[in-house]
């Protein structure tokens, strides 16, 4: 073969890499548009999947196929450009999409589930068949072809990011078929006229796809949906951007009153409320001081007790607790918010009394992560406001994969650390039934106080109102003029006064009353050593508090306590308690079964030999798996250090593809003949990380951004350069001993990442992400030790 065929395959590679990554960005963006999480493991497994088909159907049709790989490769190329661009159209007309929520009511969704995950795997198959194609016809370049492929994988990576900034998640997908038709053009064949015809036809169907871009349709019980069916609702600001898309929403009957207190009696103001992808963020400021409900709420505890000189707000959202700060006589206030285009766009907005809280000489506002803030902050605060926790009725468990590390016991002691010796911190949460997100959070401020050699109850403030559950700790312990001045706020607003000191058990309910005891009597336990140790085991839910390694707050399911759950709430009642994690799990079973039956299953009809066929199982298994958890592993290190979640994530994948990518493209000319000794050297970098990666940041965490970018990259490029040599040298070394077990090979890889990367978060919520990225070192050690063997047969 000449080097310009090569070369022309090479682009061919880059280029619909490129839009396949670029889609399962946009996917990510569409699912946390339509549904409530963006299930980022399910769209790896789906694109994992497709790549699986296709090495079985190479595996299956290997000289079939590569006698015709002329004519096949610009039809695929055609094909995956129609299926990317009709992608979404396709799912919403056919199914009308599938409904996450009622995955366990009714069991037509999860049909619905897998034939969407059938739809959506087509492109991915097609695409995946050219590239393998490419791999199996060239494999004496597999060095560079497979650095091709993983370059256009990081620089899709950066395309798809670039487009959630500018343009509709919708019109993404026709775009991606754009560009994946581009990639057909050098293999068109000039003797062949059907060809070219189809290629016209294929454009013709992409043009088509992005004119007439079909909108997203919400699931029903997304709150934009209902807020839209309020009379008169209409969305007057709606901006894309990679925090997902900014939407708010303004009828003249939308108020805000998060927890009010029922002896309110002002009117309350009308606010626009702003979404983010869909789900309700907050509302717009209108007042400040005055006629504030928020301070007829618990929320307002902090500035009964004293008058801070210098706030902290984390997560500041739409300045709600900014505007009660102010409202309240705090002196200078630090907002902190990530999203900037969120707090810019509500500046432009705000009008009236509502203006300094985005552009008052009092207000400071941050557009960093919260969590990094706390790390590489130095001031000292009166009053460190954090987000409220949960929702009105609760969440029916829909953020048990959300990682909060803003919740963590050691994101806690940082904020603890901020404070002046006079100082508060202050949290609201939602009470929800069977209790849940209070005990943990109190478990968790009661743990940091012993931990900092105090007794919590001296230390500690909750009132309750129909609703809601404030805490606020103090630096030092609570006086009686601090105590007084509580319980005047409580009884003021009709408040319960929950912990206090010197409080007995019998006063805590006078105004609101609960359906049971329950919820005191856990809160008082949780405050006792040895009662808190035996609630941590006996109760039905995960209560004990987060950390940084497994910072997923709002799960409470306890896999080994299910049976108490479905004894004590009932079979249809407990999906309700615990959505997320249990659609999750269904989920990754759906897909694994589909890696199994058209990925395995067909597999069992090759002829190799049994010892072969294990050896290659192992080796390409390993690398597929272990690749998959060390990326999502690093993806989570990496997200407080940078300080922008969304940045950081496309920055570690960028890195990580860029990085093996250089690492496949030196196996050409340095390393030829030892893959087991190259998963044996990932093995190694990867316990160093385990053990010196989490200390480096955190003493390098107060550089500047730039700086902090510039370690990351270091950081992350000698594991990813070395993880890229791997996969081609096993490539290089079945072409010289088995080229029949190529496409096998493949797929393998691509079958067992699906199950790798459906479970990947599973298991990160149940060990932690450090011993996933052991778990991830282990598979790479299976494949150096039980991969494959014949290194020193031949030159390369």
């Amino acid at each position: 073969m000449t080097q310009r065929p090569a070369g022309k395959k090479q682009i061919v590679l880059l280029l619909v890499s490129a839009a396949l990554l670029a889609f399962q960005i946009a996917l990510l963006q569409i699912l946390a548009t339509s549904q409530w999480h963006h299930f980022a493991y399910l769209v790896i497994s789906i694109a994992l999947l497709g790549f699986g088909v296709a090495g079985t159907i190479l595996s299956l049709a290997r000289d079939w196929i590569l006698a015709r790989e002329t004519l096949l490769l610009p039809l695929l190329l055609c094909a995956c450009s129609v299926t990317l661009a009709g992608s979404l159209g396709f799912i919403q007309a056919l199914f009308g999409g599938f409904d996450s929520l009622l995955l366990f009511v009714n069991p037509d969704e999860a049909l619905r589930l897998a034939a969407a995950a059938l739809i959506l795997m087509l492109p991915f198959s097609c695409g995946a068949l050219a590239i393998g194609i490419i791999f199996t016809s060239g494999a004496e370049r597999i060095g560079r072809h497979y650095c091709a492929n993983m370059l256009g994988s990081g620089i899709g990576c950066v395309l798809g990011l670039t487009g959630l900034a500018g343009m509709p998640a919708a019109l993404l997908p026709p775009l991606c078929g754009l560009l994946t038709l581009l990639s057909a053009v050098p293999l068109l064949p000039r003797s062949q006229r059907g060809v070219r015809a189809y290629a016209l036809l294929s454009l013709t169907c992409v043009t088509g796809f992005m004119i007439a871009q079909p909108e997203i349709v919400l699931s029903q019980y997304k709150d934009l949906r209902k807020a839209l069916d309020l009379p008169g609702a209409q969305i007057i600001v709606a901006k894309p951007s990679s925090f997902g898309l900014l939407q708010i929403v303004d009828a003249p009957v939308l108020r805000s009153a998060t927890g009010l207190s029922l002896l309110w009696q002002q009117e309350l103001p009308q606010s626009p409320a702003v979404f983010i992808n869909g789900d309700m963020l907050g509302s717009v400021p209108s007042v400040i001081g005055g006629q504030n409900p928020l301070q007829a709420t618990t929320a307002a505890l902090p500035f009964a007790l004293a008058v801070p000189g210098k706030t902290l707000v984390l997560n500041a959202g739409t300045g709600q607790a900014v505007a009660l700060a102010l409202g309240e006589g705090a002196g200078q206030v630090v907002a902190v918010e990530a999203h900037r285009l969120l707090y810019r766009t509500l500046a432009k907005l705000a009008q009236g009394e509502a203006a300094p809280v985005f552009t008052g000489d009092r207000v400071q506002w941050q557009g960093e992560a919260s969590r990094t803030w706390l790390a590489r902050d130095r001031a000292r605060y009166d009053l460190i406001m954090l987000p409220d926790i949960g929702s009105f009725g609760g969440s029916a468990g829909l953020f048990a994969l959300h990682e909060q590390t803003l919740l963590t016991k050691q994101s806690l002691t940082q904020a603890w650390q901020r404070l002046t010796p006079q100082g508060y911190l202050s949290v609201t949460t939602w009470i929800d039934y069977p209790a849940r997100n209070p005990l943990r959070l109190l478990a968790t401020l009661v743990e940091l106080l012993e931990e900092a050699g105090v007794q919590p109850t001296e230390h500690i403030v909750a009132l309750r109102s129909w609703g809601t559950l404030t805490f606020c700790i103090k630096k030092t312990p609570l006086g009686s003029d601090e105590i007084n001045a509580a319980r005047a706020f409580a009884q003021h607003w009709a408040f319960d006064a929950v912990l206090l000191p010197g409080m007995a058990a019998r006063q805590q309910e006078p105004y609101n009353r609960l359906q049971d005891d329950t919820l005191l009597e856990l809160l008082d336990a949780t405050l006792q050593p040895d009662r808190r140790q035996a609630l941590y085991r006996d109760y039905p839910f995960r209560i004990e508090p987060t950390t940084d390694d497994r910072p997923f707050f709002s799960q409470f399911l306890r896999w080994s306590r299910i049976d108490v759950l479905l004894q004590q709430y009932g079979q249809r009642t407990v999906p309700f308690i615990e959505l997320g994690i249990l659609v999750a799990g269904l989920a990754a079973l759906i897909l694994s079964m589909l890696a199994v039956i058209l990925v395995l299953l067909p597999l069992t009809r090759l002829g190799v030999g049994a010892g072969s066929h294990l050896r290659t199982l192992f080796y390409f298994g390993g690398l597929g798996v272990g690749y998959m958890w060390i990326e999502l592993a690093m993806i989570h290190r990496f997200e407080f250090y940078i300080g922008q979640p969304v940045y950081s994530a496309s920055l570690v994948v960028a890195v990580m593809l860029i990085g093996s990518a250089i690492g496949s493209m030196l196996t050409e000319w340095f390393i030829k003949q030892k893959p087991r000794a190259l998963t044996l050297l990932v093995f190694s970098v990867l316990v160093v990380y385990v053990l010196a990666l989490g200390p480096i940041l955190q003493a390098t965490i107060h550089l500047s951004l730039w700086s902090r970018i510039a370690l990351a990259i270091s950081a992350l490029f000698p594991a990813a350069l070395i993880m890229g040599m791997p996969f081609p040298l096993g490539i290089r070394l079945l072409n010289r001993t088995g080229q029949d077990q190529i496409p096998w090979a493949w797929g393998i890889n691509g079958c067992l990442s699906v199950v790798g990367a459906a479970f990947a978060t599973l298991l990160a919520v149940e060990i932690g992400y450090s011993l996933l990225l052991l778990l991830a070192a282990g598979a790479y050690l299976l494949a150096s030790m039980f991969g494959l063997k014949g290194e020193r047969q031949g030159g390369a």
